[in-house]
This record gives C-alpha cells, structure tokens and sequence, in this order.
C-alpha cells in the first residue's frame, strides 16, 4: 500500500503522538520507510507508524469577524 505513495510529499503520524511533516517517501521494503526532508534523511521502522497522511488539496480557511 504505502508503495502507491512513493515519491509523493507525505506527513508521518507515529504512535506517541509525534509527527513529521514536509517530507517525501523515497524507498520502502517491509521492515523500514526511507523519508527525506529538506534537512534530513529518516529511516522510520514501519512498526511505528500510526498514518501517513497525503494532503490533496489546500484547506481554504476559515473568515474572520461576523458576516451578514
């Protein structure tokens, strides 16, 4: 499942609650996901992972001040 995401921008969710996000999934097998960010290159065991989350389209956000 997580080969579909290969190569795509992705934010991890892992199971303490942490996250990392503005990464990209490079390679996977079954044991680790290899995920690289502007600053650094990490090699997440698979157990640990909670979601992988895909942002497919940008959240409009919302209004300010009472409307009429």
């Amino acid at each position: 499942m997580l080969e579909a995401l290969q190569g795509q921008e992705v934010t991890v969710n892992f199971l303490d609650g942490s996250s990392v996000s503005g990464g990209i999934l490079e390679e996977m097998d079954e044991r680790f996901v290899k995920y690289r960010t502007e600053y650094q290159v990490l090699y997440i065991p698979i157990t640990s992972i909670r979601a992988v989350v895909v942002e497919t389209k940008e959240r409009e956000r919302p209004r300010v001040g009472f409307g009429q």
